[in-house]
């Protein structure tokens, strides 16, 4: 039996990793990472900052390029279950012959393993697949939903009213059906469609030393989001943003 723990390590800052996370780092032998390339590099380094600094045993971290994807594809969900898949196959691959009898494996999951990631997936698929006998566990994190309600100072959920966490490709087709509305996920937002009264709460690579926030009235501030996005892109070469639409 090959066990992992699935570690979730919040958004950004190293003091997001629960004391329970830290515990379940302590006894890892070997970390799986995905790596995006040069364009994500600082994603990993602090997954490798984080290892360094609470897995004070010798161990090994093996990254492995994820399966690169069509980000516009005809076929979304037909994209998506291939490229599981293929990540499944690479993580299996080395899961087989990098972590060894009595060892444990950790993946450290940016956020929290529950909330739009796709890592539990890949691991039932390779459960599924029966050539690996495989276990694990999950240690939950912070999730870029909080991090941003807590960055604002604001609650999630105004009282006895609804909250929708979507993505932006289901926001566009679907619209604002509930009073408070969390959209991850958007690579190209478009706020024109929506009510100028409405509320918005932006945030962009929450937690960490180049967090940018921006709140106010949506016809108000959105020119200035789409700017300060389009340069953060440009200056980091990814983005990470998160925003919280509410209704007057």
């Amino acid at each position: 039996m090959r066990s992992l723990r699935v570690i979730g390590i919040g958004t950004g800052n190293p003091e997001h990793l629960t004391l329970q996370a830290v515990r379940a780092l302590a006894e890892v032998d070997v970390v799986f990472a995905l790596d995006k390339g040069a364009e994500t590099a600082d994603l990993l380094a602090l997954r490798r900052s984080i290892c360094a600094a609470h897995i004070a045993k010798p161990h090994r971290f093996v990254a492995l390029e994820d399966p690169a994807r069509d980000r516009r594809p005809a076929d979304y969900g037909g994209t998506v279950e291939a490229w599981h898949q293929a990540r499944a196959d690479r993580l299996e691959e080395a899961i087989r012959d990098q972590l060894g009898a009595g060892e444990v494996g950790a993946i450290l999951v940016w956020g929290d393993p529950s909330l739009y990631d796709s890592t539990l997936r890949v691991l039932e698929r390779i459960r599924a697949a029966g050539r690996l006998d495989l276990a694990w566990t999950v240690i939950p994190g912070i999730t870029s939903v909080q991090a941003l309600t807590a960055a604002h100072a604001i609650l999630l959920n105004r009282i006895g009213a609804d909250v929708l966490v979507t993505t932006g490709r289901n926001l566009a087709a679907q619209g604002l059906t509930a009073d408070s509305t969390v959209v991850m996920l958007d690579g190209d937002p478009s706020f024109d469609q929506f009510d100028p009264d409405l509320t918005i709460y932006w945030g962009a690579y929450l937690g960490s030393p180049d967090e940018i926030l921006i709140s106010g009235r949506l016809g108000t501030v959105a020119p200035e989001i789409r700017r300060r996005r389009t340069e953060a892109r440009a200056r980091h070469g990814w983005i990470m943003d998160t925003y919280l639409l509410r209704r007057p």
